[in-house]
């Protein structure tokens, strides 16, 4: 597991969390309930990792929602700080683009 997303679950665990305007936006169009994604959480698997990105370290995570339907959050902690988590963006992942497990970019 990755050191950011360890730090996620913590903050999380907190309740040290907010959405980004961004990330209500796409849970709306998705369809996706703020809920589901604190509850599944701690299952969550990894897909990507960017612990230096220049806004803050991130990091891409396969969730589910309700009747197991598979989900990307992006989770991010802003730069030179250790709170909150955000929720960047979440969103369905596109068969089309992805493998049948959704943790893999299709070439």
């Amino acid at each position: 597991m990755s050191q950011t997303f360890r730090k996620i679950l913590q903050l999380v665990k907190n309740k040290e969390i907010k959405i980004s305007a961004h990330g209500y936006d796409e849970l709306s169009n998705d369809n996706i309930y703020f809920r589901d994604i604190i509850n599944s959480i701690t299952e969550g698997k990894v897909i990507e990792d960017y612990p230096d990105y220049p806004k803050g370290a991130c990091v891409l995570v396969l969730q589910r929602a309700h009747e197991n339907q598979a989900i990307h959050v992006l989770w991010g902690i802003p730069k030179n700080t250790k709170s909150p988590a955000v929720l960047i963006t979440a969103y369905r992942p596109d068969s089309n683009r992805w493998d049948k497990t959704f943790i893999r970019r299709k070439q």
